[in-house]
């Protein structure tokens, strides 16, 4: 079973930095992404950045050389540093897993419950 738990939001003002952490299970598929999606309210869930098995990134462009996307497979841990955060960076936080895409994270099937992030002005 896909277990995913996201921690790490919290309130911040523009400008600063903060990371995000998802936990997860072992996968049996070693060729799988994962990503992390955000969704403001009356927003449609966007997805922020991807990692592939074989550490592949890719990102939305509101967030490149802003946010970056890392695994550390040892720990089985997901992270997404985000520094100069905006206020329209302000969202539910998800992260999520695919086990049978292998970098891009269109449509992952596995989510977490969600951090939530806050950026005042």
């Amino acid at each position: 079973q896909v277990q995913l738990v996201e921690s790490g939001g919290g309130s911040v003002q523009t400008g600063g930095s903060l990371r995000l952490s998802c936990a997860y299970s072992a996968f049996s598929n070693s060729r799988y992404c994962m990503g992390w999606f955000r969704q403001a309210p009356g927003k449609e869930r966007e997805r922020v950045a991807a990692i592939g098995y074989d550490g592949f990134t890719s990102y939305t462009d509101s967030v490149k050389g802003r946010f970056t996307i890392s695994k550390d497979n040892a720990k089985n841990i997901l992270y997404l540093q985000m520094n100069s955060l905006k206020p329209e960076d302000a969202a539910m936080y998800y992260c999520a897993a695919d086990l049978t895409s292998a970098r891009y994270c269109y449509t992952p099937p596995y989510w977490g419950q969600g951090t939530q992030v806050t950026v005042s002005s």
